[in-house]
């Protein structure tokens, strides 16, 4: 199961990219073509065979890895920003897009290169934590490279939270309400993964389900705003043309 996971991610990340290909063309609203563009990206780095031929390219020792925690991170900021613009949320916009959140977001990920580049170099290896094994450096390190590489993800979930709360109970259309919900719950299920990391090794193989299972909330959350503009833009235009006629 935890083999499917990766690949299902992956296609509901390209699905939205593909779908999003036509409008990105028209120059109409890009920004959310590049967060499904940068999830597929994320998606392909977590799958084994995908990591570790990319990761071969890059020298072979496990570089693909800080690759693909920097592109989450850029995911989930970019994801932030426009929820935080679409449903009216200025104090989390300016906790992840403000001077404090940009702060956050550099330290974090400064923090994030600074430990992989204090461990010793290791082969390439699809499931990042057996490279812990390599040296007791790296054992020891490891524990604050994943907290590093779930912490910036929690703080901007839970910066998202009230105002998708919020957008949930308001009278807004449900497709924009459905997409909310998603959101929320890839917002939980992202501050779940970060918990994950500091509880006892029996819970970890839960952390694959529960970590695919937020890009795939986020992602999904997403497609259901941008249908919901895709329904209210028809009924303009339909609107439009009877007054026309």
């Amino acid at each position: 199961m935890s083999e499917i996971l990766p690949w299902i991610t992956l296609v509901v990340c390209a699905g939205a990219a593909l779908a999003r290909i036509p409008s990105a063309v028209r120059g109409v609203n890009p920004t959310l073509f590049f967060i499904f563009l940068l999830a597929t990206a994320a998606a392909v780095l977590s799958i084994g065979q995908f990591y570790v031929a990319i990761d071969g390219a890059l020298g072979g020792i496990n570089i693909a890895h800080v690759v693909l925690r920097l592109i989450v991170f850029a995911t989930i900021y970019l994801i932030a920003v426009r929820v935080t613009k679409g449903f009216g949320a200025p104090d989390a916009h300016r906790m992840i897009a403000g001077r404090p959140g940009l702060a956050v977001l550099a330290i974090f990920s400064a923090a994030l290169v600074a430990i992989f580049l204090l461990m010793d170099a290791s082969a390439t290896s699809a499931d990042f934590r057996d490279t812990a094994g390599a040296s007791p450096r790296n054992e020891a390190l490891m524990p604050y490279y994943w907290a590093t590489a779930r912490g910036y993800l929690a703080y901007v979930s839970l910066a998202l939270l009230p105002a998708l709360l919020r957008s949930v109970r308001e009278h807004l259309p449900p497709l924009v309400r459905t997409g909310a919900v998603l959101m929320a719950a890839g917002a939980v299920a992202t501050v779940a993964g970060f918990c994950l990391e500091f509880a006892p090794a029996q819970l970890l193989p839960a952390a694959p389900a529960v970590n695919n299972g937020a890009v795939v909330f986020y992602t999904s959350g997403l497609v259901m705003v941008w249908l919901a503009r895709l329904n209210a833009a028809n009924r303009r235009s339909h609107g439009t043309s009877s007054t026309e006629r």
